[in-house]
């Protein structure tokens, strides 16, 4: 039987349903409605799509490491509220997320979202998904992850406040042990509460640089009109200076450090020196979850004044 586009907009009202999952529902079921709604309950597709235009900037951040801990991933999964996201089954799905994202070659989210779902593999990721969506009742996003690999030394992870934060630290080393492990937990830590945006400064691109001493000189020259060429340079380079040791992770100051002046790198330097072992931070990665995401904000007496009202 052949599909009409009026069948999928009738089945489409019936379960709210994405019309690509209703028109495969239908071909799949040749037609018969009511099968087609089985067969959406069935993949847990039905209800989910009522649930996709709502906001979800909660949730939570997961990694997951390898075995041998040269491998890890962070993965940001969403929710539209804290009260979801702090429930056993939404925590436990961001763990299976992680899970599947570890072992993943997927280089996108896209590519991941079309993998099977190793928990059962009839479904796809995104369709796994949309179970969960129709379960917990809140629309649902895997967001997006990443992953941090080294062949000599380890990858150290770092949860904070319960999955607001997540960090991954690399770590090359011709040593593992229970100090440098902690160390690099440290690291993470550090990372956690002071946001580099940079591992060290290599990595700062060189247009960064270049149009930062373009706004730092034009502020100079309005400070210091009179200055010469040669003074207004070391003004500049030295607020360069002083932003470099704020936003790349090495350079900053060690918030655990005794005298408040010793730099991440000077710590990783004594931990190593300590060890007797060669070491040295590749990278790092920070996930904070909703960051640069709109929330939907309501206020709770009008809320209640809604519902009451419905």
């Amino acid at each position: 039987m052949a599909v009409t586009a009026a069948m999928v907009k009738e089945l489409r009202e019936m379960t709210g349903a994405g019309m690509m999952d209703c028109k495969k529902a239908l071909a799949a079921t040749e037609g018969d409605m009511e099968k087609a709604v089985e067969f959406l309950r069935e993949k847990g597709l039905a209800g989910a799509a009522k649930k996709a235009g709502r906001i979800a900037a909660e949730g939570m951040v997961v990694t997951d490491l390898s075995a041998d801990e040269k491998k890890a991933v962070v993965v940001e999964v969403n929710a539209e509220t804290d009260f979801v996201a702090k429930n056993e089954l939404f925590r436990n799905y961001a763990a299976d997320v992680a899970a599947q994202a570890l072992k993943s070659d997927a280089a996108d989210m896209d590519a991941f979202m079309a993998e099977k779902w190793e928990k059962d593999p009839s479904l796809t990721v995104k369709e796994a998904l949309s179970a969960q969506i129709s379960v917990i009742g809140e629309n649902m996003n895997i967001r997006r992850f990443e992953k941090l690999s080294v062949e000599n030394g380890f990858v150290a992870s770092y949860i904070h406040a319960g999955g607001k934060i997540g960090v991954l630290v690399a770590v090359e080393s011709d040593v593992v042990n229970d100090e440098l492990k902690e160390m690099a937990k440290n690291v993470a830590m550090q990372a956690a509460a002071l946001k580099p945006l940079f591992t060290n400064r290599s990595e700062v691109d060189a247009d960064y640089i270049a149009k930062e001493k373009e706004i730092l000189t034009a502020a100079a020259k309005n400070e210091k009109p009179d200055a010469n060429d040669k003074i207004i340079d070391g003004m500049v380079m030295g607020r360069i200076n002083k932003e470099l040791k704020e936003i790349c992770l090495l350079d900053q100051v060690y918030v655990k450090a005794e005298d408040g002046k010793q730099s991440v790198a000077k710590y990783v330097e004594s931990v190593a020196k300590a060890n007797n072992a060669k070491v040295n931070v590749v990278k790092f990665v920070r996930f904070e979850t909703g960051e640069g995401m709109a929330k939907k904000e309501e206020n709770f007496a009008d809320e209640v004044a809604k519902q009451m009202g419905n």
